[in-house]
């Protein structure tokens, strides 16, 4: 806490200057350790992979005769508000048509198909790959060895008990330390981002031009709306209104999909998913005709692999939190394929539809660029505008409290010595702290004329995710070998 409220300082007083140090830091990850995020990536999908369909996938979480805690409907909309949120609603349409007119790859496949098959990469089982493998050695620790809530307590088992004094004090708790503040930094970008679009949306709907101010207020607003979802608990709190979320984005969904070319949407879904899935082994390496080039990957597969590594501590130990009845396969087939195929129909609708409005206009002078604004000049094309995108805005708001009262169950059990339940107090600190950061992360995307909340949190997430990169290679190792001992005593 002290080392946050100590950069939070340098982010509030010394803004700009922090914003360069992080840019010379980020340049140095990308140039030498980008390559291996995109191994680290693909070793987690196929790991998964041989796991789910080998004898250990019949492992359960928890007693063999545990029942799964929440229904399948309730764990689905859970772990989707919590791993994706407002980042299809940010994404939705800027991010497949900036594909479409900038094909990453030189290719005899139709623009469209590339676009899709490129943002179904980086929205796809990757990213959920990521979260599963610390769901899955968080629930292992949770819920067979009866440790509390904590990223060491998944490393206790690797040294012999002579040398666990020093394991337990000193690299368990920089374990623990790098797990928050990666945890942290991967919240406050979503929220900075999240808040920015929403001032986006205001400024189109009311024809205005807010300044950044209106971005922390719409922070300190979500704040105290997660606190309170939080403080209510999970029953109650964040699996409500991760339902609410779900009903909304599916009539959002519907509402664009039945007005829209429907046999052009579903024949392209299936070809692009098609195209991902066979392509998926030289895309992950970027290899060959797969490589899009250092700048792409720099600009976008980078950035994306290393948000969703600041996301995985805080959603992984979230997804095994609810997980606890359910076998490894079934965990692993679903989070890594139900919200993926989600995602990929969601972009699907809004990225073909754009398509055909841009097909139908003859030209494109560049109305989707903004990331913060394409969706909201895309719903101008449909009726019920002022509605529309009043649920959007609405929507943005939820799946953002979503994210950060999960984020503020799951922080208050690191801190309140892996107390599952953890107590009122650390919910409100966390809840505060969150809101200081993010308001720090919305000066720093400021400290320049030419920068914004997406180019600064670029840069941080790249920095911050490293050292939780290699971590997670380490975990994985001893994930594997405690599983092995569960399966050997399950055999004898």
């Amino acid at each position: 806490m002290g080392l946050l409220l100590f950069f939070s300082f340098f982010l509030y007083t010394k803004t700009l200057a922090t914003y360069n140090g992080i840019e010379v830091i980020s340049l140095w990850v990308r140039n030498y350790f980008g390559p291996f995020y995109l191994y680290l990536g693909l070793g987690c999908v196929l790991l998964l992979i041989v796991i789910a369909f080998s004898h250990w996938g019949r492992i359960k979480l928890g007693p063999p005769k545990e029942k799964p805690a929440f229904s399948r409907l309730a764990w689905i909309s859970m772990l989707y508000s919590a791993g994706m949120g407002a980042g299809i609603l940010l994404r939705a349409v800027q991010e497949p048509v900036f594909m479409q007119q900038n094909p990453p790859l030189a290719t005899d496949i139709s623009a469209d198909i590339i676009a899709l098959e490129f943002t179904f990469y980086q929205w796809g089982v990757t990213a959920w790959a990521f979260y599963t493998i610390f769901a899955l050695a968080a629930g292992l620790a949770l819920f067979h060895k009866k440790l509390p809530v904590a990223t060491s307590n998944t490393f206790n088992t690797v040294l012999p008990p002579k040398k666990k004094a020093f394991w337990n004090n000193n690299l368990l708790l920089f374990i623990d330390v790098l797990t928050i503040l990666t945890t942290i930094f991967g919240l406050v970008a979503a929220v900075g981002l999240g808040a920015s679009q929403i001032k986006g949306g205001l400024n189109h709907l009311f024809e205005a031009n807010l300044d950044y101010r209106l971005i922390i207020a719409i922070v300190i607003l979500i704040g105290m709306f997660s606190l309170t979802s939080a403080l209510v608990g999970v029953q109650k709190g964040i699996k409500r209104v991760s339902t609410f979320n779900i009903y909304c984005t599916v009539f959002l969904l519907l509402f664009v999909f039945v007005q829209s070319d429907i046999i052009l949407i579903l024949k392209n879904f299936f070809y692009a998913f098609y195209r991902y899935t066979i392509d998926f082994i030289p895309l992950s390496l970027a290899i060959g005709d797969f490589n899009p080039g250092k700048a792409f990957l720099t600009d976008w597969t980078y950035y994306y692999w290393a948000f969703w590594l600041a996301w995985a501590p805080f959603t992984g130990i979230f997804i095994a939190r609810i997980s606890k009845g359910r076998t490894l396969r079934e965990i692993i087939i679903g989070v890594l394929l139900i919200p993926s195929l989600g995602s990929f129909f969601w972009f699907t609708i809004f990225g073909q539809s754009a398509f055909e409005l841009i097909a139908n206009w003859n030209a494109y002078n560049g109305e989707f660029n903004n990331v913060f604004t394409s969706i909201f000049v895309f719903l101008e094309n449909y009726p019920l505008q002022t509605l529309i995108n009043s649920l959007v805005i609405l929507l943005l708001i939820s799946f953002l409290v979503t994210s950060v009262d999960s984020a503020i169950y799951v922080l208050g059990m690191f801190t309140d010595n892996g107390n599952p339940n953890p107590s009122r107090k650390h919910r409100w600190m966390w809840g505060v702290i969150l809101t200081i950061f993010s308001v720090g992360i919305v000066l720093l995307g400021h400290a320049k004329e030419d920068t914004n909340v997406l180019t600064a949190v670029q840069k941080l997430l790249i920095i911050t995710s490293l050292p939780l990169s290699i971590l997670m290679v380490v975990m994985t190792a001893v994930w594997l070998f405690d599983i092995s001992k569960i399966n050997s005593k399950k055999a004898n």
